[in-house]
């Protein structure tokens, strides 16, 4: 991207109503769980046939909440996972985990998990739509749900599963300056593909929680707008 159009998307990003634009894009969606519409970071346009033959073939379903905090300067709040875990372990992530018989659907498993792993209370959040499911090298095929979260809530880790929480604003994630490509072989398609990595401070925000991030501002700005 040339300088003075990085700026340019920059700037726009900045003086954007975010909350109202992803309101009106995620308005009437649902779980998409068709393997025409799966999304593996890096590729940001459906999977086509020819890359399906990499693809596992029962992956284990999962829900991540990607919560939205209405605070002054929008905001999304991660979680950073315990160290001892077996997958992803140490990684930036949503709160979330494998959607369970007892769950019915990926809201429901969303909800749970949050309230497990870090115990935001489904009394703030406000789900407002889902975005396509992501397929992930452990084996896990993850809906994304996104929802709007009241800032006053007040958070109790469950040190097993996470780390830390922080928050990092909206504009710093969508601005097309912070997104830093790199080319590498995907794990599921075996294709060399662009992933992106989103710094902030001396945190990395990378693989699939930056493919769905990104998946996001591209829904909300238009599939060509890291180029």
């Amino acid at each position: 991207m040339a300088p003075a159009a990085g700026a340019e998307l920059a700037g726009a990003a900045a003086s954007r109503d975010w909350a109202q634009i992803i309101r009106a894009r995620l308005a009437g969606s649902t779980p998409r769980h068709e393997v025409s519409e799966w999304r593996v970071p890096g590729l940001f346009e459906p999977i086509d046939q020819s890359q399906q033959r990499w693809l596992p073939q029962d992956p284990v379903p999962a829900a991540v909440l990607m919560p939205l905090v209405e605070r002054r300067e929008l905001t999304v709040l991660f979680t950073q996972r315990a160290t001892q875990l077996r997958n992803h372990a140490g990684q930036i992530s949503f709160p979330g985990g494998r959607i369970e018989s007892a769950d019915g659907s990926p809201v429901a498993a969303a909800l749970r998990e949050a309230r497990e792993e870090i115990g935001l209370a489904e009394r703030f959040v406000s789900v407002i739509g889902y975005l396509p499911d992501h397929l992930v090298n452990t084996g896990f095929r993850i809906t994304p749900v996104v929802a709007f979260v009241q800032p006053d809530f007040e958070l109790l880790l469950d040190t097993q599963e996470v780390q830390d929480t922080f928050e990092v604003p909206l504009e710093h994630l969508f601005d097309p300056a912070n997104h830093h490509r790199h080319r590498r072989r995907a794990p599921v398609s075996g294709e060399e593909v662009e992933f992106f990595d989103i710094p902030f401070d001396d945190r990395n925000i990378w693989g699939a929680t930056a493919g769905m991030l990104l998946t996001l501002y591209r829904l909300c700005v238009g599939p060509r707008a890291d180029e």
